[in-house]
């Protein structure tokens, strides 16, 4: 169970990627921009793993659903809440069936699921964040008006407050320029978010230099994950402003148009 993307990471599930991800015939309606190097890629992903399992983290890795390129990408299928996971509906039609694949494995592994987005809604987990009490959601090319309202629903049921942004189409997900650091701190990129969006909260502001600037994962109060291949500025601000980084090559993941985080589904932090 999560209620607060800046608590201790107890429990992921993430999916290597070792046939789909590489097949190219794919790639187009998946929005895979690059094609990865396979060598590369799974050297890059075992690292992601044996970083977050020697933090004390359990890492469960799930076998690729067969010809899902995005299928990677774990962040975007379903969202741990304190009572168990919502079963999301993907915007991209390309990923559609990556929602019951992931929650039949999380119910298989104890993590019930309380709700699920339904037609014409659309909610991928890179567009929430949820802090204590504050559920921050992207209104993005992949999640619409439709899906966040029946999100709100379900999260205000267990004590959320919605603030929604609107983000310009150069951010795929909210999860690109904004990330927990800790329970009540956010890395942010500068000008993207109204002026009151993130009040209440402690942020590290970067200026924003491409898709993924804001984007790492949280392992705890100020300790993080981040792409060193292409956030070198942004892991210096970090460091200078009190947080440990992890930093790790993952731009094989950036040809599929992903950052840390989406790689990563946390179930569980305390």
């Amino acid at each position: 169970m999560l209620r607060n993307e800046g608590d201790r990471l107890t429990r992921v599930v993430v999916s290597t990627p070792h046939d789909a991800y590489f097949d190219v015939s794919t790639h187009e309606g998946a929005n895979i921009p690059e094609l990865a190097d396979r060598e590369r890629t799974i050297e890059q992903h075992d690292a992601l793993k044996a970083t977050m399992r020697d933090f004390g983290c359990e890492v469960i890795d799930l076998p690729e659903l067969a010809g899902d390129p995005n299928s990677v990408f774990t962040r975007d299928m379903a969202l741990a809440t304190p009572h168990g996971h919502i079963k999301l509906r993907m915007g991209l039609e390309a990923r559609r069936g990556e929602e019951a694949w992931i929650s039949g494995a999380l119910e298989a592994l104890g993590e019930p699921c309380i709700g699920e987005i339904t037609a014409p809604g659309t909610v991928e987990g890179g567009d929430v964040i949820l802090m204590g009490g504050v559920a921050f959601v992207g209104l993005t090319g992949r999640t619409n008006d439709q899906g966040i309202r029946q999100l709100s629903r379900m999260l205000s049921e267990v004590g959320y407050e919605m603030r929604v942004a609107r983000l310009d189409s150069e951010w795929m997900h909210i999860g690109g320029p904004m990330s927990a650091i800790g329970p009540e701190r956010v890395l942010c990129c500068r000008g993207v978010f109204p002026h009151d969006f993130l009040s209440g909260f402690e942020t590290v502001e970067v200026e924003p230099l491409g898709p993924s600037t804001g984007n790492v994962i949280c392992l705890a109060e100020d300790e993080v994950i981040a792409n060193a291949a292409e956030n070198a500025p942004v892991i210096a601000q970090l460091e200078s402003s009190g947080v440990k980084v992890h930093g790790l090559d993952l731009s094989e993941f950036r040809k599929g148009a992903g950052g840390p985080s989406c790689l990563v589904l946390p179930v569980e932090r305390v």
